[in-house]
C-alpha cells in the first residue's frame, strides 16, 4: 500500500489510468470502453497490482485484505496453492485468522510486512491466508491438530502443512526472533525448511499418523445409546457452575473472564425449572458485575470481548456481532424475570449501539469491531484501546473540574491511571483509565452524569475510530434477528422488531436460494459466497422461530421448516446421530467433525436440539422430536461427566424434559387486546413455551394444516382470547387478562 501511494506521487497520470481501469472493471459501464483501450488498461491493472499487492487484493474478506500489501506472497486457501506446493515440492505455512485479532496485528507488523522473512516464506513455503470467521471448517481442522499437539490454541494460529493439506507442525502467535529461550519465526521457518529437505519421508509419515489420530480423535466418544440424560445431569451442571462461581467479583472461575451467555441461559432456565435462588442470583450477579466493569462500553453502548482481570476491568477491547447478541438476549431474559430496569436498559444500550454502529443500512448486520486503533488522527502507532481510554486530564478538559470530580468518583477514575501493572503486561494503559462503575449512581445525580457522558462520547467519536468487519455472516445475523426478536415483545420496543424483520429479509435475499434451498455463509461488497455450514442454518432457524413469536407471520416458519429440512439433508450423522459442522462435500476439508463445546458461541447441536424440540411442535414433526433426543443420547456422556462444557445442551435437555406448553392466542392482528394478551406472555420468562397467534385468517388456516387442533380456535365475545395448553390438551379459554395470567404462571 505504502508502494501505490509513492507511485501515485510520482506519477499521477498513469496511476490514474490504472485507478480507472480498476474501476471500470467490474461495472456495466466498462461495456462502454473502446475495445483496443480495455485490454491495455487489463493489463495495467494487473501489473499494478501485481507491483504492490499481492493475491489477497481479490478477495473480499476484511481479515485477508489487510493482508494484501504485504510483501509475503499470499494465496487464498483454494487448488492453486496446493498444485504449487506439488509443483515446486514445498511445504505449506497457513496462517488463520481474523480482522480484529490483536495478536494477529502484532505478528503481521513483526513478521509478515518484514521483507527479510517475507523472502524466506516466498523462497521456501506457499503461503496460505484463511479468515476463520469466514471458514470455520478449515479453523476447526486445524485448531484441532494445535490444541493436541500444544496442549492450547488460538489466533492468529500458524501451520505448517504437506501439500496434500496434512499438518505437521503448529502454534499460534511467534515472535519475529527468539526470545525468552523460545524459537522465534525466522529460527521456525529455517528450521523446518531444513526438515523438508533433508527428512522428507519422515515428515510426510508424521503428516500420515497425525492424520489418523485426528480422524480417531474427531469420532472419538460419539456412539448413540440407548437411554437421553435426564434431571440429575441438570443438578450435576448446575454444581458445577456453582462451585467455580467467584463470590467476590461474580463470574465463574479466574482471570481471563468471559461471558460465556450459555451459562446464563442455562442457570435463568434452572432456576425457572426448580426454583433454586442461587441459580439465579449468580446470573444477575455476573451480570450486574460485567455491565459496572470495564468490558462493557459505558459511554457507547456494547460490551467487548472479555476481561484480562477477575474484577471485570481491563477488557479485550474487540467488539464482536455474536457477544452483543447473546448478552442483551440475557440481560433481557433477567429483565422478564425480575422487572428490574437496569436489566432492561443494559439490554436496549447493546442493541442500540449495534442498531447505530454494526448495522448495514440494507439491514445486515457488521461481524465485529477491531480492539486497535489508532492512538491519533493521521498518525501511524495503533494501540489497544486507543479509541476507549481517557486520562484524567482528559475527561477534566471535557467536563471541567467540579463535573469530572464527580465523574470520576463513580467511574473509577484515577490522576495516574486505575489499569493495574499486571492487567497491562504490554504497557499500552500507562495512564489511562478503563472506565467502571465503581459506585452506584444516585437519582439525584443520574442527569449530570448522563450528561457527563454524553460529552465524552461526543469527543470520542472525533477520535480515529477502531477498524470495522463489514462482512454479514449468516449465523451470527441468526443470533442478533433472535435477539432482536425477543427484546421486542419482552422490552415493548418495535425498532427492535423492524430491524430483526429487516435482518431476516436480507439473508433471505441475498444469502440464500429458494431454488434449492441452500444458504451462503457471507455476504460483503456485494457477494455472496461460501457454501453455509451449520451454524449458520441453526442459528438462522432459532432466530426465525423467535421472528414468528414476535411479529406472528407465517413465512418465517415456512422458511424455518425448510431450513431444518435442509440442515438435515447436508449435516446430519446418518450413522450415530448429530451434526456435522460441514456438508462433507468439500473435499480439500479432511475430516468432518461436530463442535462439541458452548463456548463464545454455542455448539450448533445445542442450538439444534432446542430447534427441533420447538418445529416438532410447530410444524407438527414427531420424527423431529426423536432427532433431538437422538443428539441427546450421542452427548450424553459429555453432558454426564463434563456438563459445565456444553450449558447449553443442558438447557436444552431442560427443555426436553419439560411439558410442552403451547399459548395460542386467537385475536385480529394489530389489535389492542390482541397486544395486551400477548404482552401477558411476553413480559414472562416462559423458556419452555412456544407461542402461536390464530388470527383468523390465512395464518391460522397455514399453523391448521401442521396442527389440526388450532383450526376450531376463535375469539370469545368478539374479544382477544387465551388458548394455553399442555401437550397440545388445553385449558378452558378465557378472555380476562388476570385469568389468562393465573393460567401462564401454573406450574
Amino acid at each position: 500500500m505504502r508502494k501505490s501511494v509513492i507511485a501515485l506521487l510520482i506519477a499521477p497520470g498513469i496511476c490514474f489510468l490504472v485507478l480507472l481501469a480498476l474501476m471500470f472493471y467490474s461495472r456495466p459501464a466498462g461495456a462502454l470502453l473502446n475495445a483496443r483501450l480495455r485490454p491495455k488498461l487489463d493489463q495495467f491493472r494487473h501489473q499494478f497490482i501485481q507491483r504492490n499487492m499481492n493475491r489477497l487484493a481479490q478477495e473480499k474478506s476484511p481479515y485477508l485484505l489487510q493482508h494484501a500489501s504485504n510483501p509475503v506472497d499470499w494465496y487464498p486457501w483454494g487448488d492453486e496453492a496446493f498444485e504449487k506446493a506439488r509443483r515446486e515440492n514445498k511445504p505449506v505455512f497457513l496462517s488463520i485468522g481474523y480482522s480484529t485479532c490483536h495478536w494477529c496485528h502484532v505478528m503481521e507488523h513483526e513478521s509478515f510486512e518484514d521483507p527479510a522473512l517475507a523472502q524466506i516464506l516466498n523462497q521456501y513455503f506457499v503461503a496460505i491466508k484463511v479468515d476463520r470467521e469466514e471458514r470455520p471448517d478449515i479453523d476447526r481442522v486445524y485448531m484441532t491438530f494445535v490444541q493436541a499437539t500444544t496442549g492450547g490454541g488460538g489466533w492468529p494460529m500458524s501451520v505448517f502443512l504437506t501439500p496434500d493439506r496434512k499438518p505437521f507442525l503448529g502454534g499460534t502467535y511467534f515472535p519475529p526472533t527468539d526470545r525468552y529461550g523460545r524459537p522465534g519465526f525466522r529460527t521456525i521457518l529455517m528450521s523446518v525448511q531444513q526438515a523438508w529437505s533433508t527428512q522428507h519421508e519422515d515428515v510426510l509419515k508424521s503428516a500420515d499418523r497425525v492424520l489418523g489420530s485426528l480422524r480417531d480423535m474427531a469420532n472419538q466418544g460419539f456412539e448413540q445409546g440407548e437411554d437421553a440424560p435426564g434431571a440429575a445431569v441438570l443438578d450435576h451442571a448446575y454444581s458445577r457452575f456453582a462451585s467455580s462461581y467467584d463470590h467476590q467479583h461474580a463470574g465463574f472461575g479466574g482471570a481471563p473472564k468471559f461471558p460465556r451467555p450459555s451459562v446464563l441461559n442455562f442457570l435463568l432456565r434452572y432456576y425457572a425449572r426448580t426454583g433454586k435462588k442461587p441459580a439465579l442470583e449468580m446470573s444477575l450477579n455476573t451480570l450486574r458485575a460485567m455491565a459496572a466493569g470495564g468490558m462493557h462500553d459505558h459511554l457507547g453502548g456494547g460490551f467487548h470481548r472479555y476481561s484480562v482481570d477477575a474484577e471485570w476491568h481491563v477488557p479485550h477491547f474487540e467488539k464482536m456481532l455474536y457477544d452483543q447478541a447473546q448478552l442483551a438476549a440475557s440481560y433481557t431474559e433477567a429483565f422478564q424475570i425480575t422487572h428490574d430496569a437496569f436489566f432492561s436498559g443494559v439490554a436496549r444500550d447493546i442493541l442500540d449501539y449495534v442498531l447505530r454502529d454494526m448495522h448495514d443500512p440494507e439491514g445486515g448486520f457488521y461481524s465485529a469491531e477491531d480492539a486497535d486503533s489508532l492512538v491519533t488522527a493521521g498518525g501511524k502507532e495503533k494501540r489497544e484501546g486507543a479509541f476507549y481510554v481517557w486520562t484524567a486530564a482528559e475527561i477534566a478538559q471535557v467536563l471541567g473540574a467540579d463535573q469530572a470530580r464527580a465523574f470520576g468518583l463513580y467511574y473509577g477514575v484515577e490522576p495516574n491511571g486505575n489499569v493495574a501493572p499486571e492487567s497491562d503486561q504490554q504497557g499500552e494503559f500507562h495512564g489511562q483509565n478503563v472506565l467502571i462503575l465503581r459506585h452506584d449512581i444516585p437519582d439525584s445525580d443520574r442527569i449530570a452524569m448522563a450528561a457527563a457522558r454524553a460529552k465524552l462520547l461526543s469527543v470520542r467519536a472525533h477520535r480515529p475510530r477502531p477498524g470495522l468487519d463489514d462482512k454479514v455472516l449468516t449465523a451470527w445475523n441468526g443470533l442478533m434477528i433472535s435477539s432482536l426478536a425477543r427484546a421486542s415483545q419482552a422490552l415493548d420496543d418495535p425498532k427492535y422488531l423492524v430491524a430483526a424483520e429487516k435482518s431476516a429479509g436480507f439473508i433471505h435475499d441475498r444469502l440464500y436460494d429458494p431454488k434449492t434451498g441452500a444458504l451462503l455463509r457471507r455476504y460483503r461488497a456485494g457477494e455472496a459466497a461460501i457454501p453455509a455450514f451449520v451454524d449458520d442454518y441453526a442459528f438462522l432457524i432459532q432466530g426465525l422461530l423467535d421472528l414468528y413469536e414476535a411479529d406472528f407471520n407465517v413465512a418465517w416458519l415456512e422458511w424455518a421448516v425448510r431450513l431444518q429440512e435442509k440442515q438435515d439433508d447436508f449435516f446430519w450423522d446418518a450413522k450415530t446421530g448429530g451434526y456435522f459442522s460441514t456438508s462433507g462435500r468439500d473435499p480439500s476439508i479432511l475430516l468432518q467433525m461436530r463442535e462439541d463445546y458452548d463456548g463464545a458461541e454455542p455448539s450448533p447441536n445445542s442450538i439444534a436440539v432446542a430447534n427441533l424440540l420447538r418445529l416438532s411442535q410447530i410444524a407438527g414433526r414427531d420424527a423431529w422430536r426423536e432427532r433431538a433426543a437422538q443428539i441427546l443420547r450421542i452427548f450424553a456422556p459429555r453432558l454426564e461427566h463434563g456438563p459445565e462444557t456444553l450449558p447449553q445442551m443442558a438447557a436444552a435437555l431442560g427443555l426436553s424434559l419439560a411439558k410442552p406448553k403451547q399459548v395460542v392466542i386467537a385475536g385480529a392482528p394489530g389489535a389492542a387486546d390482541t397486544r395486551a394478551m400477548l404482552r401477558l406472555v411476553h413480559e414472562r420468562f416462559l423458556p419452555d413455551k412456544i407461542v402461536l397467534l390464530a388470527d383468523g385468517g390465512d395464518g391460522q388456516k397455514h399453523l391448521a394444516k401442521w396442527l389440526p387442533f388450532i383450526e376450531p380456535m376463535s375469539r370469545k365475545d368478539g374479544r382477544a382470547t387465551a388458548y394455553v395448553c399442555e401437550n397440545f390438551t388445553c385449558q378452558a379459554p378465557t378472555t380476562d387478562p388476570s385469568e389468562a395470567a393465573k393460567l401462564l404462571d401454573a406450574k
